[in-house]
């Protein structure tokens, strides 16, 4: 316990002796240059927040099945937080009911609906944008 004891005197000697030999330095705290780079650093750091959450949306961790075993056919919003989805479950096809709560089986498919999986359901802005123009020109 005695060795703690020198040693942390020690330790606190040198810091006060370092303290008497260097001249404390002031930083004016509302000079141009002090919030420059304080702004610059903030700016910085919101940035690399900004850019960590788009490469999360991006990378999409959600987490899906390895062999693709379940897979989501078609949806349809009909609320602002309801939707129904057609599920593809290996050869069974599912209607579903989503709700904030629940979950609950619709319909059961008798004969599955046939879709190429290569089409993208999801129109391109471009394509939804052109489509509300042609109609804007019509009227």
């Amino acid at each position: 316990m005695r060795w703690y004891a020198l040693v942390a005197t020690m330790f606190c000697a040198s810091l006060q002796a370092q303290g008497d030999a260097v001249a404390p330095v002031g930083i004016d705290p509302v000079s141009s240059s002090y919030l420059l780079k304080l702004t610059g650093g903030l700016i910085l750091v919101v940035a690399i927040i900004f850019l960590l959450a788009w490469l999360l949306k991006k990378m999409n961790f959600n987490q899906q099945s390895q062999q693709g075993l379940i897979q989501i056919v078609s949806a349809l919003s009909i609320g602002t937080r309801d939707r129904i989805l057609l599920v593809q479950v290996g050869e069974e096809q599912i209607l579903l009911g989503l709700t904030p709560g629940r979950i609950e089986k619709l319909h059961s498919l008798a004969n599955p609906i046939e879709f190429s999986a290569t089409i993208d359901s999801k129109p391109s802005f471009a394509s939804k944008l052109n489509s509300l123009m042609g109609e804007g020109d019509k009227q």
